[in-house]
């Protein structure tokens, strides 16, 4: 078993699985998804319609028919990245189909590869869905090519994430997701919870909320009723709250509203389930200027008196934050106020990018860009900051009991997720001992006996 690696991406997926073999003559159609956990749901989404048409679907290259490459536009690595991908299925297969946030700029994805068989963008559904069936003719079974009641999942079945809405209306200069993904649109809440509960009725005992901005939730729809449900971020968690699974919110920007979820968790930590008390709040930076060159809708917010009044509410809370260093412009200062700023925040999970320029983020025209070797520096002693600061929360750990939810299990032991943990981008409480009996999906109480720079280990009790 590995422990969490301290260069963990904050922005990607758990990598897809797919354990479903094909019927013989069934077609067979490959996926590979890139990027962030939206793309997931995304790609969750295609290959529950192609599996409703009658489709097999490959987790790789072999035996495929026609491959779908699910790519990632976030920044200028994430697009080598996908272009790389594209680039490795059209070597293997021969026959590939792109979709996904890299899809918004075709030409990018056709100059490099043109024999590609499509290009679409994200959430164009119905366009990949032509793609695969000019591609590959569907020839379903009606008999034996059986829809499962929550579609196709890309993650073990115990946990499942739950997208509340597409798009966002904020203009941060170093992001084009909004021009790949679109304005604000939320999904009906009544949706969401018939979804939510289909996926609990199914075995899914952790429902991860993900959106572009989870706060905003409803604004669009002015946060419309409808068949006993608002759409409103704090209503839609309480709701989830009630079907009995762990709910962990992510992408929650600080308004102020923010505020109201907090007793939710507190009670429903003091009951031992439902919205969990982990807050993934994505700061970027703590300077007011850095942030006002991010035109960061959080500028002028007291951060850390938000995180007071959250803590005094809610002890237990975890509060898990990305941040971005090497921002054009930044000072030394600046710098050192975001580390300071740490010391004081004590955040208990962190993520970190270096800046880069991305094709058509507004900050790419900002003067005074930091050296990369200068961004490297900063980023090494974020993260010895970052690192201290998780290894002094996890050692305070030792000796206390809690509750896990199992992942894996393996010849060594059980790889385990406390609430304070989310899948692939928090750390891990590892069981070496008395685990033959565990299954994934599990939750049990462990008491911690050990810990390390970003995981755990426990013993069953």
């Amino acid at each position: 078993m590995s422990t969490n690696p301290p260069t963990l991406r904050p922005d990607l997926a758990p990598r897809a699985r797919i354990t479903d073999a094909p019927r013989p003559g069934q077609p067979v159609i490959g996926m590979v998804s890139l990027g962030c956990p939206k793309a997931l749901v995304d790609s969750e989404r295609i290959l529950t319609r192609l599996r409703a048409e009658g489709y097999a679907i490959s987790p790789d290259y072999a035996g495929a028919e026609a491959v779908i490459v699910n790519t990632c536009g976030f920044l200028d690595s994430a697009k080598a990245e996908s272009l790389e991908a594209i680039g490795e299925a059209l070597a293997e297969n021969g026959r590939v189909i792109v979709t996904g946030c890299l899809g918004a700029e075709p030409d990018y994805i056709t100059g490099a590869h043109p024999s590609v068989l499509a290009v679409t963008g994200p959430h164009q559904y119905e366009q990949v869905l032509d793609a695969v069936h000019v591609a590959v003719p569907p020839d379903p079974h009606p008999f034996i090519d059986l829809l499962p009641a929550t579609g196709v999942s890309l993650t073990p079945r115990h946990y499942s994430y739950l997208k509340i809405s597409e798009g966002c209306n904020h203009k941060c200069k170093f992001c084009i997701i909004p021009d790949m993904r679109g304005r604000l649109v939320s999904r009906p809440a009544h949706a969401v919870i018939r979804e939510a509960e289909k996926l609990v009725e199914a075995g899914v005992r952790e429902l991860l909320v993900i959106s572009q901005d989870t706060s905003a939730y409803g604004v669009d729809i002015k946060h419309a009723e409808d068949r006993g449900h608002r759409a409103h971020i704090t209503d839609l968690a309480r709701d989830l709250g009630s079907l009995g699974a762990w709910v962990r919110l992510h992408y929650v920007y600080p308004y102020p509203h923010v505020r109201d979820l907090i007793p939710l968790m507190a009670e429903s930590h003091a009951n031992g389930g439902g919205v969990l008390p982990y807050l993934d709040i994505p700061f970027q930076h703590a300077h007011p200027d850095v942030l006002k060159r991010m035109a960061r809708p959080a500028a002028s917010a007291k951060t850390l008196d938000e995180i007071a009044a959250w803590r005094a509410i809610c002890p237990d809370i975890t509060l898990r934050s990305t941040f971005i260093v090497g921002y054009p412009g930044e000072t030394e200062s600046e710098f050192q106020y975001l580390l300071d700023w740490m010391d004081e925040a004590q955040l208990d999970r962190i993520g970190c990018f270096q800046y880069e320029n991305v094709d058509g983020a507004r900050s790419n025209a900002l003067p005074d860009h930091v050296p990369d070797e200068v961004k490297q520096d900063r980023w090494d002693r974020f993260m010895q900051k970052a690192q201290a600061i998780s290894e002094a929360k996890l050692q305070a750990k030792v000796g206390t009991t809690c509750q896990v939810i199992v992942d894996s299990i393996d010849g060594e032991g059980a790889t385990c997720r406390t609430k304070s943990d989310a899948p692939e981008i928090d750390g891990n409480l590892f069981i070496d001992e008395g685990f033959e009996g565990l299954n994934p999906g599990d939750i049990v109480t462990v008491e911690v006996d050990e810990a390390s720079d970003y995981d755990l280990w426990g013993r069953l009790l």
